[in-house]
């Protein structure tokens, strides 16, 4: 009797298991057909002119310089603003808060702001940062919406980075004499680096594709820059934050939706597979900085 239970739950375990495999092959299947198609389809209309030269918005032939750059410019604000916000937020919630009700009430407010579609904070950017405070469509507008994005998952991710961090550490850092704080900078936080910055780099790739949030704030148009211009406070200036920027994702968007453009359809698949490229090079790396810190800092790879 025991021998026939044994033997019913090995098979058991087997289909469960054929059937875990099965599901893994199918979302392995569906990822590998559409970035198959993605590729197969753009990367014949990628070359070092399509990456270097700006669009033409009324003619064929043009290139995706400009949004490119626009979609780095966000990233880069975008992180720099949200990323010590994030760290405290997410330090406050490891470290200092009690569980009581006003923890729970942020950490009610991560979770719906986490949770809202991008098109939404788009919406509220607009109201607030175009019209309100009459920041127009620019660079600084988006950064602030895809902020209001990223924020969330910035903050779970330090959180769960300090959490990971074994107890031990901090009881050591205690019973040398140090207070609270010094035990997080000292001890804590260089320990949790190497998640932290995975989680940075991850939350980079979807700042990267970002769109819905970004027409709304950043605009639709990509007016005529200059990269020798170095004042941020000139309108000609490629490092002016004020300026109307079209990014990446959104220009493959509006290419696919104004139907002026003779050649849209491959310059959208060329800017969708540099697209895709990009996001895969940010996850990627992040994979292997990731690996690469904690074989560094701890010893062991995680």
């Amino acid at each position: 009797m025991k021998k026939s239970t044994n033997v019913t739950a090995q098979r058991n375990n087997r289909w469960a298991l054929l059937g875990i495999k099965a599901m893994v092959g199918v979302v392995v299947l569906i990822l590998i057909a559409l970035l198959g198609d993605i590729l197969i389809t753009g990367l014949p209309h990628v070359s070092w002119h399509f990456l270097t030269s700006p669009s033409k918005d009324f003619g064929a032939g043009g290139g995706i310089a400009n949004q490119l750059f626009n979609s780095i410019y966000i990233l880069v604000l975008t992180l720099l603003i949200s990323c010590p916000i994030a760290l405290g937020a997410g330090i406050y919630l490891s470290e200092f808060a009690r569980p009581n009700f006003l923890t729970s009430v942020i950490r009610t407010i991560i979770e719906v702001l986490s949770s809202l579609p991008s098109i939404v904070i788009g919406l509220f950017g607009y109201l607030i940062l175009v019209i309100k405070f009459q920041f127009d469509f620019s660079i600084f507008s988006g950064a602030i919406a895809v902020m209001l994005v990223n924020l969330p998952l910035l903050t779970r991710n330090t959180e769960e980075a300090l959490h990971a961090v074994p107890q031990t550490q901090r009881e050591a850092g205690w019973a040398l004499g140090l207070s609270k704080w010094r035990t997080i900078s000292r001890i804590i936080l260089p320990a949790a680096i190497p998640g932290l910055v995975t989680g940075v780099i991850l939350s980079a790739g979807r700042i990267f594709g970002e769109a819905a949030a970004l027409i709304y704030t950043a605009g639709q148009s990509a007016p005529l820059i200059s990269y020798t211009n170095w004042n941020p406070f000139s309108p000609t200036s490629f490092l002016n934050p004020m300026r109307p920027a079209e990014t990446l994702a959104v220009h493959i968007w509006k290419l696919n939706t104004d139907g002026i453009t003779p050649d849209a359809t491959q310059i959208s698949s060329g800017a969708s597979a540099v697209l895709i490229i990009v996001i895969l090079i940010i996850i990627l790396g992040s994979r292997w900085l990731g690996s690469y810190l904690y074989r560094k800092m701890g010893g062991t790879k995680s």
